[in-house]
This record gives C-alpha cells, sequence and structure tokens, in this order.
C-alpha cells in the first residue's frame, strides 16, 4: 500500500497513476513542441493534477473525474503541447461508470460532450465538424458501457460468491445435523440394547444368586446369562458396526424385526415372566423402519415390565389397521413411579415413534397394571405405500 498524505491506497492504484503521469508528460517531450506555449509549469501541473488523482479513483470516482475534466478542458485551450492528456478521462469517465450508478457517468459524458459543442458556439466556430462530434459521442458511450458491464459482472461474480459461501454454510449445516440425527439414533439403539439385555442378566444373576441352594436352577439362570451376554455383544457390535472404519469381517446379528419377537420374548420368559403374543402373523412385510421401531418399543417396554413393574405376566399384541401398524405391550406390574416416570425408555419410545410419523401412549391400564400402545404408519415418507 502507498501512501499520499494521510490518504492510504492501493499500491497498484499508486503505480499506475505515476506511470500515466511519466506517459503523458513524456509525449510532448519527444516531440516538436516550436511555436506552442511552454509546458512549464501550468501544463505540466495540470497533467500531474489529472494524472496522479487517478491513484484514489476507485474511492472518490466521480471527484477524480471532475479534477480529470477540469485539467483536459483547460490544458488545451491554454495552449499547451499536444499530448496524452485526453486519455486520461476515458480512464476516470469508466471508473465513474464501474464504481457508481449508470445514470452518474451518462450525465458526466453529457456534460462534456455539451461544452465541446458550446464552447464552439461562444467563439464564433465549431471546434469539432460533425464527424468528430459523433466519434466523441460513440467513445464516451463506449467507455460508460464497457464501465457498466465491468460492474454488472463485478456484481454477479460477488453474488455468485455469496450463493457458494452460503450453500457451503448450508452443507455444514446439513452434515452437522446428519452428525447429530446419527449419534441420538446410536444412542437409542444402545440404550434398547444395554437396557433389555442387561436388565434380563441382572435378573437372571439375582435368582442364581437367590437359588444357589438349587443347583440346577441355578445352573439355568447361569446359562440364561450367557446366552443373554452373547447376544448383547452381537447386537452392540451391529450398532456399532457403522462407527467401525477396518476391513475386517465381523460377526454382525441379523437385524431386529417383529418377525423375530418370539425370540426376544424368550429371553423374558428365562426370566420368569409369563408372556403372551398375540398377532404374530401380522409382523411379517413390514417397511424396514416400521419394523425396527416396533421391534424396539417392545423391546423397551418389556424391559421396563421386568426392570421397574415387577410384573409377573406381560402380553404382546401387533395388529394392522387402518393403514397402521399396532404394537401394544400389557403387564400386570405398577407400572413406572415417581416423576419423570419412563426416564429415557418412554421417551425413546416415543422419538421411535415420531420419527416415522407415529404416536407412543403409554399409561396404567383398564385392568391395573401398566399399558404401551404404538401407532405407526405403514406408508413411507413420501406418502407412498412402503
Amino acid at each position: 500500500m502507498g501512501v499520499i498524505g494521510k490518504l492510504r491506497v492501493p499500491r497498484g492504484d499508486a503505480v499506475f497513476a505515476a506511470v500515466a503521469a511519466a506517459v503523458v508528460l513524456a509525449v510532448p517531450a519527444i516531440r516538436d513542441t516550436d511555436g506552442e506555449r511552454a509546458l512549464w509549469p501550468g501544463g505540466g501541473l495540470l497533467i500531474l493534477a489529472g494524472t496522479l488523482s487517478l491513484a484514489v479513483r476507485r474511492r472518490f470516482p466521480v471527484t477524480v473525474l471532475v479534477v480529470v475534466t477540469a485539467a483536459v478542458m483547460l490544458y488545451y485551450p491554454l495552449g499547451y503541447p499536444n499530448g496524452a492528456i485526453a486519455l486520461v478521462f476515458p480512464i476516470a469517465l469508466f471508473t465513474v461508470a464501474a464504481e457508481r450508478r449508470l445514470w452518474v457517468a451518462l450525465s458526466i459524458a453529457g456534460v462534456v460532450e455539451a461544452v465541446a459543442v458550446g464552447a464552439g458556439l461562444v467563439r464564433g466556430r465549431r471546434l469539432m465538424d460533425d464527424n468528430a462530434l459523433a466519434w466523441l459521442s460513440l467513445g464516451l458511450l463506449i467507455t460508460v458501457w464497457l464501465g457498466y458491464y465491468v460492474r454488472g459482472r463485478r456484481a454477479r461474480m460477488e453474488e455468485a460468491e455469496l450463493r457458494a459461501a452460503e450453500a457451503e454454510r448450508t452443507r455444514e449445516q446439513e452434515a452437522v445435523q446428519r452428525a447429530v440425527q446419527e449419534r441420538l439414533r446410536i444412542a437409542r439403539e444402545l440404550h434398547d440394547v444395554l437396557a433389555h439385555q442387561i436388565s434380563l442378566i441382572n435378573v437372571q444373576a439375582g435368582a442364581a444368586l437367590h437359588r444357589r441352594e438349587e443347583p440346577a436352577q441355578a445352573y439355568a439362570a447361569l446359562e440364561a446369562i450367557k446366552q443373554a451376554s452373547r447376544e448383547t455383544l452381537r447386537e452392540l457390535r451391529t450398532a456399532l458396526g457403522v462407527l467401525r472404519q477396518v476391513d475386517e469381517e465381523v460377526a454382525v446379528a441379523p437385524a431386529p424385526s417383529l418377525a423375530r419377537v418370539d425370540e426376544l420374548l424368550d429371553q423374558v420368559v428365562a426370566a420368569g415372566l409369563a408372556v403372551r403374543l398375540d398377532g404374530r402373523d401380522a409382523a411379517s412385510g413390514l417397511p424396514v423402519e416400521v419394523d425396527l421401531a416396533g421391534y424396539r418399543i417392545v423391546q423397551e417396554a418389556v424391559t421396563n415390565a421386568v426392570r421397574h413393574a415387577r410384573a409377573r405376566t406381560v402380553a404382546v399384541r401387533i395388529e394392522r389397521a387402518d393403514g397402521m401398524l399396532v404394537v401394544q405391550v400389557d403387564d400386570d406390574g405398577r407400572g413406572p413411579v415417581g416423576e419423570g416416570s419412563g426416564g429415557h425408555g418412554l421417551r425413546g419410545m416415543r422419538e421411535r415413534a415420531a420419527s416415522i410419523g407415529g404416536e407412543v401412549a403409554a399409561g396404567p391400564g383398564p385392568d391395573g397394571g401398566f399399558r404401551v400402545r404404538a401407532r405407526l404408519p405403514l406408508a413411507g415418507r413420501d406418502g407412498g405405500i412402503a
């Protein structure tokens, strides 16, 4: 950056102005100026004023154009040597068209042409013939149009850059949102897997400890613990598989499905509950998202029955009605107790149902105990039947 007084200007503009001054001053020096008025001091000062002002033309385009116009209009009538100072005027006019409104540049161009015509009338003879005036008008219009074109192109480029920056910010926000949603999904999966299986392990461990004097029953409880822990590990590896970035074969558990809900309920039976399943045929051929959500809701409901409700029996019913999959789990326990009943479990069930446009109702059953009833739409998210 160069410094002219206290005004800081771009280095490139300062160099351009200095080169323009040198070129315009050199033209009279290399041509024959006999019979013409001496360039210095007046002509040289006018050239310096017009050319050096170009250094701040981007910041004060109109002011610079006025200075350049005044210098040009004074230079030639005062009889100084013919030179290239007139070429500075199109540069200043172009800058006004590129940096300010179009009408400003057109107005100043019109004033210049009017002065050229009016000066001839005042002196009693025309300074330019019709051909010269036509070329002057054409030159002024082309200069203004070029400045206006550059201004428009610059505006379009800035707009494109803004759109690109906004698109990049939008992509980043969407990526963050997808990451958050994926973390929530994994958190729900881990909660469902761990809450269910660890609850069963806890119950069976308690049974084995309570029945340590009865080896057959204690060994049965330990076998159930072994099976539940194996299933827990398999499901954990499946749930965390999306986070793995290694090229190795991983034993993946079958995807959770209501078609396999009887396997889930067998584990509950091993924990000592009596289980009844109705409507198993309605669990076949379901959309993947609905199937997974229904399975996890049943899993969480029976886990709560084992862990919190102290239930003795659990009834699971699956049916289709009015384009909805209805999953209902009833137990004869006491249900969640205290403020914020259900904790993350009920909230997780509601979030799962809401994610596919369904809903979950949970509360005391009509005959006592606790009931969880989920209604999940069978239609896909785009409105078609999945």
